[in-house]
């Protein structure tokens, strides 16, 4: 039988993306085919790869020894965008994944892949879950996940909880990431969750999400911690989740700790963070920055948490709020056909998406 081509977003050149279509070879034996129902969009990863400011772009980089610089840098045209993909298998050659069954998984924005459950990870999807939702559960949940581990490897602990449980929370920045990571602070137990953006629907989302949101401006860190008072001079949130992109997000979380405090930051700075002053508070009030990048769980902790374990706890988060994420989180769902026109909007800042998805 012959199946119609597989159809996947590519980046040809800066600020184009446009659907190649390619054959779709045989399924080999150990292998399932899944056709894609949708698959979400990380805007802030994504653009970078579509405006062409990735580092990936610009420089090489050594897996090995952990270091840019050397190497061929990856050129265009980029070939594989997206990490948050779900999908219905209509043939499986694996015991592993049987047909018929929901996947969550991180392929990239393309029609149909032909998965290897040895090599990669495939999350299967309970019935009854929204299959909007399953965005979430491969790859950008468990960064969130990750978030809570690193705040709790922080102070001793090794459950998502330890982190945050009675501990007054900040997040700086309000998009999906943001609001997932403070959801969950919220769910285990903190004691409370302020999420700190300049953009209104995002601070609309926080709220409804149950989170308090305000305004980041100069004055922010003052307020908060005119807030939260701990003894004389002990001012402050206990962590911080920095969760934008930019230097002056992050110099906002550092400025909001109390002394001795951590942010953790999940954030992707294309740019750097040239503008953040550690001469100040990070100096003076002897703070600390943890970097929780999805490609490794804290260190002693990786026998008890891998991708798996951090999927089943993004899981049991959309159990529970699921509908409230559909409702305040995953504000786009467009025709896949409709991806490169989003792309371009987005890039100019024409449109502001929470979380955006491409149905097929």
């Amino acid at each position: 039988m012959t199946r119609p081509p597989v159809r996947t977003l590519v980046v040809p050149r800066p600020g184009v993306l446009e659907v190649a279509e390619t054959p779709e070879p045989p399924l080999e034996d150990g292998r399932f085919r899944a056709a894609t129902v949708v698959t979400g969009l990380s805007a802030g990863t994504e653009l970078t790869w579509f405006r062409g400011t990735s580092p990936y772009l610009a420089t090489g980089w050594d897996a090995e020894l952990g270091l840019f610089g050397r190497g061929e840098p990856q050129g265009f045209p980029v070939r594989r965008l997206g990490y948050m993909e779900v999908a219905r298998v209509t043939d499986s050659r694996t015991p592993a994944v049987p047909e018929g069954s929901l996947v969550a998984m991180a392929y990239g924005h393309s029609t149909v892949v032909h998965g290897d459950p040895v090599t990669q990870h495939v999350v299967q999807l309970p019935a009854g879950l929204d299959p909007l939702l399953g965005v979430y559960v491969a790859h950008l949940g468990p960064i969130c996940a990750n978030g809570l581990l690193h705040a709790a490897a922080d102070v001793g602990g090794s459950e998502l909880a330890d982190g945050v449980r009675g501990r007054l929370v900040v997040v700086t920045g309000g998009g999906a990431i943001g609001l997932l990571v403070g959801l969950l602070a919220r769910v285990h137990g903190a004691a409370e969750v302020v999420v700190v953006d300049p953009t209104p629907l995002r601070r609309a989302a926080a709220t409804a999400l149950g989170l308090t949101a305000v305004d980041d401006t100069a004055e922010v860190a003052r307020e908060v911690k005119t807030r939260w008072r701990h003894g004389p001079a002990d001012h402050g949130a206990d962590v911080v989740f920095q969760c934008r992109g930019t230097a002056a997000a992050l110099a906002t979380a550092l400025r909001c700790l109390r002394p001795q405090g951590t942010v953790v930051d999940l954030a992707f700075y294309t740019g750097g963070a040239g503008e953040v002053a550690l001469g100040e508070e990070f100096h003076h009030n002897g703070l600390s920055v943890r970097a929780a990048q999805i490609g490794r769980v804290p260190r002693g902790l990786g026998s008890a948490w891998d991708r798996r374990r951090l999927s089943q706890e993004t899981l049991a988060l959309l159990r529970e709020h699921g509908d409230a994420v559909r409702a305040h989180l995953l504000t786009d769902v467009v025709p896949f056909d409709d991806a490169p026109a989003l792309f371009t909007e987005l890039s100019e800042r024409r449109r502001h998406v929470l979380s955006a998805a491409f149905a097929v």
